[in-house]
This record gives C-alpha cells, structure tokens and sequence, in this order.
C-alpha cells in the first residue's frame, strides 16, 4: 500500500497485529466499540469532580462558582461546566446535575460585564466569551422546560449580551485563530436560538475568513504574534482540540458545505498525529507549551471533532476512544492533570482548567455521537513501517515496528522575537516525540527555556532543563542549540523496507536565532527495530566542545545501567534497549544535573545522557553515531 505525503510518497505495510498496542487491538473481525457509553463514563467522573467543587445555594455571591484550589481563584471559563452538568443530567436523570447547571448559569451572569463579555478571571481576556456563550447556549436548548419564564428571560439577555459583543469585536486581528473558528458555531447557534440572521452571518463570514488561513496540507494559521495585525503560526494541540471542531459545528448548523469540506479535508492529515498509546502529538506546534501528552491543557480535546465526522471514516471513533483512554492515565485526584507523571512532580491539586475543558469536549462528543456502537477500524498510527513527510510544516513523522517518531523543524518564526511566547518550542531538527513500543513515552519535548506568559497556566518550575534531545555548547559569547533553529533544511527518504532516513542541518543558535560558528546536520535512520542517530558538527567559525544531550523519560521502575563508556542499558519490565555509540569518539555521561530534568508540560521527568564532540587539531567536521536498540525481550519473542 502506498502513501502520499505531500510531495513525498512512502510504502505502507500494514501489519496484522501491533506489537505493543496498549488499549484497543484489532483481530480478524471487527471489534465494536461504545463511543457513547465511553464518553458518558468519563464525562461523569470529570462532572462529579467539578460539581464536589461548586459553591452551594447558601454561598451567597460565590453561589455556583466553581473553586480552583491551585490557582485560588473563582475561574469565570470553570462556568463553560454548565454544558457538562446539563448533558450529565440527560444521561443520568438525576436533577442534581440540572441544578448544577442553573447555579453554574446563574454565577455566570452575576460575573458579565456591561458590554456582554466575560473576563478571563484572573486575566483580562474576553475572547473566551465566545467559550461561555456556546456552553450557555446549548444548555438552554435542553434546560429551557424546566426554567421559570423570568429565568428564561434573564438567560435570553445575557446570551444576546454575549452575542452581541461577539459580533462586534471578534476577527482574526482581534483574537487567535481558535477563538475565531469557535465563534463561527458560537454565533451560529446564537443566531437560530436568539432568531438573528446577523449573527448567523457574521459567522459565515468568519468561518470563511478562518479557512482561507488553511495551508495546502489543512494546517490552520494563525496562533501567534502579530504582524502588521495579522498572525500566523500552527498549533496542532489548539487546531485538532478547538478550531477543527468549531468549524464543523458551524458546518453542521449552517449546512455550509464549502467549510465542511475544508474540515473533512483538513482531519485527514491531522489523523496521523495520534499516536498508538492516544497520545495526541502537540509537541512541535506553536503552543507546544501547554502540550501534555492528551492534548493542551487549556483547549477542548478531540472528541468532539472525532465524533462530528464519526459517520464519515470508522478511524475517527477509533482514535477518539484511544486519546480518551489515554487521557484517563492523566486524571489523578479526580482531576486531570497536566501529564502522565503529574501525580510524582506535583504535591498539590492540578488547575482545574483541564478538567472543565475536557469535560465539556466530552460532553459535546456524548451529544454528538449518533449511534451507541460502532466498527473499530485501524489508525494510521496502528500500521507499522511508514513515513509522512508535511512540507508545509517541515515535519517528518516516521512509524516502524518498535518506534513512532516526530522530527521537527517547523519554521515559523515570530514577529516578537525571544521576546514572545511561541519561539521556545522545539525545533532545529529535534526528535520532538518518540514512542517505544510496549512501553509508552521514550523521549518528548519541553519548552527550551521555560517561561510563565500566562502565570495563571503555567506553574512555577525555576531552573529546569528541557526533555527535548539537542545538540548545544557555551561559550562567552552564550548559549547555542539546534533548538534556536527554525531555517533548518529537511530531507526524507526510504531507505528499503522498513528503513527511513531523515535528516536536518542547520547552525546551532542562540535565543535571539544568530549564529555561533558551528553547523551541524543530524541524520536519522529508523528501521523495524533500532533508532541510529548520526550528529555531525562543522567547525567553520568556533571551536566549542559541543554536547549531544539525550534526555530520555523515566517511568517508576526504570534503570540506566551503564555497561561501559559506549553503552548504556535500559529496562523497563521485559522491555530492553541499549544506548550505544557505533561510531566516532565519546563516552556517555549518565545522570548529569538529572535534578533539573523535569517539566510541568507535558508532566514527565526523564534521565539525561550526555556525550561530548571536542574538536581535533585543525577540525572542520567531528562526528558520532549512536543507536537506541530494542533488544529481544522474551515478550517480544511471544509476539515473534
């Protein structure tokens, strides 16, 4: 079977049975799944979280607030949990939960602003009005028999408030691109409910201005900074987790075909990145940041979008349910948290953030899926042995037996310089996700410098490093990296079957993206059962020791022995891998600074292994070849 990607077309095998495949497996006939009774069990869980946090009737002011014990604040968006108590009610037809929505709704007016908008508490944003409203308007759909005539009342002029202020103000020079394509639905749906056709076309007219900011590959534009009151950058977390979904929503209420078709086209390719475990692959995108393994930590989730589009390919109910199962890994304490290991780096509750959000992605997909069983069918990511280059993105993702890996080397840059928020994503070539087979996370990325732009989403973490691998040196005059590079080349190729090469050059480069003296090219070569790296550096302008860091992640149980100067061995169960170096000098350093190897997003803690490249006499170019090979574990010999 072939592929094509891009301008790239790569051989697809599909293998019968995925060896490691943690949650859904596919035999020989086809397995039914419960998509809605999955949604409806999570949903709950997360519902009954939120509602334990709900100030009661006898509060006073703070009546149907719902508390954040990280953040100490009553968060106005914690109210968008309106629509989950509402569809949690349906499900369960316990009135407890209805009542939770009206108390929600009720603090939610007392907390609107005299222009209709609501302020992002404890920031100033209003864009997420948008969030609010849709919530509001969807659960009076289904609240509105049991409310009073006064209570209809006061619910209609605070929707039209809200929808108002969105007509006004919202556009892609007013707000990143997710809150635009929300707002598409948002207003649409105000426009039925409230019956006004300004609304409804307004929100054509943004939903057309939002897909002419697709790239050819479907990727949408628009998340970062700027420029000349435009912006541009693409975030797969936000894209998949809000625009996508927004956009579909407003296709279906709209019965705008030309939109749909962007969309359907669009999930195409956004398919490839959930990984085997579910994990959905956010690490290279522009808010990279906020990525956690399920998704972002402050957007929607995927559910909704997979669920919206269930009827048009049985995959999509398949990689819903595999992000759903993996992001139930993430919830400790009743709360989601901000990745697999939240409950080994933090002592305290999570923001509650990412419990509404993914709630009400839950709740929209339980209310959008049509039928209570469907056919699994394979992901993408459930084939063995394939590679898709995107050339819009500069990015490369591989799939082989043992591994699944993004390259990245994305190239936005933006207008605000070291000075913004989304030029600390990985970059430069780096390997910005690996997966190992039977065993989960082997390396991810990290910010490369991280930074609190929103305080209220970004916890304290002084002094760590990033998870990401890199190449870099210090010198007087600073620190460079492969990081720093977004003008890196990329090139891929099949090798044979089973064997993909793919390689990046560039400069290693400070934060300020100026060059150091040193060139370098990294060159991947995968294949069914070993990942072999080869880092070149070239010495035209300094002559710097360069270190090759390989921060790899460290699970409970885990060991790095180091055999000798070359070798390092990995366990983690009946998993086995060796770290080697095949050609060139150096020795691996294990354990170096490990302290300061963690990170609050995605939640995971890892182990470095550093090694050296010293220029010789007169050098121009030095050189080392490592390998991370799996070894034959007696589980792989069941699986043979």
């Amino acid at each position: 079977m072939f592929v094509t990607a891009g301008c790239c077309t790569m051989r697809l095998f599909i293998c019968p049975i995925l060896a490691g495949l943690l949650f859904l497996s596919f035999p020989a006939h086809a397995q039914e799944l419960s998509p809605k009774k999955e949604y409806a069990a999570t949903l709950l869980a997360l519902t009954d979280a939120l509602l334990a946090r709900q100030a009661p009737d006898g509060a006073g002011a703070d009546a149907g607030g719902i508390w954040c014990a990280h953040c100490n604040v009553w968060h106005t968006r914690a109210a968008e949990a309106v629509y989950p108590f509402t569809v949690a009610a349906a499900i369960t037809g316990n009135l407890r939960y209805a009542k939770a929505a009206q108390r929600a709704a009720d603090w939610l007016f007392r907390q609107q602003q005299a222009n209709g908008s609501w302020k992002e508490t404890p920031e100033e944003w209003t864009g997420t009005t948008t969030d609010q409203l849709l919530m509001l308007l969807l659960s009076y759909e289904k609240l509105q028999p049991q409310l009073s005539a006064v209570q209809q009342q006061q619910w209609r002029t605070a929707m039209d408030k809200a929808a108002a202020y969105l007509y006004q103000v919202m556009t892609p020079e007013f707000a990143s691109i997710n809150y635009v394509a929300t707002t598409t639905a948002t207003l649409a749906k105000a426009g039925q409910l409230l019956h006004r056709p300004a609304y409804t076309q307004k929100a054509r007219q943004l939903a057309r201005r939002t897909i002419a900011k697709m790239d050819e590959d479907g990727f949408l534009n628009g998340e970062g900074g700027r420029s000349h009151g435009n912006k541009m950058g693409v975030d797969l977390g936000y894209d998949m987790e809000m625009s996508l979904w927004g956009l579909g929503l407003y296709a279906r209420l709209t019965a705008d075909t030309l939109v749909n078709a962007f969309v359907k086209k669009a999930l195409q390719n956004h398919l490839y990145f959930i990984y085997p475990d579910g994990s959905l692959d956010g690490s290279w995108g522009i808010r990279s940041n906020k990525w956690t393994g399920y998704g972002s930590a402050t957007s929607d989730g995927c559910q909704v979008l997979f669920s919206l589009y269930a009827d048009e390919d049985p995959r999509y109910v398949t990689a819903g349910l595999r992000n759903l199962h993996f992001l139930r890994t993430n919830i400790t304490g009743g709360l989601v948290g901000y990745g697999p290991q939240h409950a080994v780096l933090f002592d305290t509750p999570p923001c509650i953030y990412p419990t509404f959000a993914k709630a009400k992605n839950l709740a929209l997909a339980y209310a959008l899926e049509t039928k209570d069983t469907r056919s699994a069918a394979p992901i993408p990511a459930d084939s063995s042995s394939w590679m898709k280059v995107f050339p819009t993105l500069d990015l490369a993702l591989v799939r082989t037996q043992q591994f699944m890996a993004t390259i990245t080397a994305y190239r936005y840059k933006d207008p605000a310089g070291a000075k913004g928020k989304y030029m600390f994503r990985p970059d430069g070539g780096a390997i910005s996700h690996l997966w190992a087979a039977g065993h989960g996370f082997m390396s991810a990325s990290s910010p490369t410098i991280y930074t609190r732009p929103e305080p209220m989403s970004f916890p304290e973490a002084p002094g760590v490093l990033p998870l990401t691998p890199r190449i870099e040196y210090t010198d007087s005059t600073g620190y460079f990296t492969n990081l720093f590079e977004f003008d890196g080349r990329l090139s891929a190729a099949e090798k044979g079957p089973g064997r993909y090469a793919v390689t990046v050059s560039g400069e290693l480069k400070d934060k300020y993206w100026l060059t150091g003296g040193v060139g370098y090219r990294l060159d991947y070569l995968f294949t069914d059962s070993a990942l072999q790296k080869t880092v070149t550096v070239t010495f035209h302008d300094a002559w710097p020791v360069v270190h090759v860091i390989e921060p790899l992640v460290q699970y409970a149980g885990m060991t790095f022995k180091q055999q000798d100067d070359h070798t390092i061995l990995i366990r983690a169960g009946e998993k086995q891998w060796a770290l080697k170096i095949l050609q060139g000098h150096g020795r691996w350093v294990a354990g170096k600074e490990a302290a300061r190897y963690w990170t609050p997003y995605p939640a995971l803690k890892a182990w470095p292994l550093e090694l050296e490249i010293t220029p010789g006499p007169q050098a121009i170019t030095a050189s080392v070849t490592y390998s991370l090979q799996v070894l034959n574990t007696q589980a792989d010999k069941k699986n043979d």
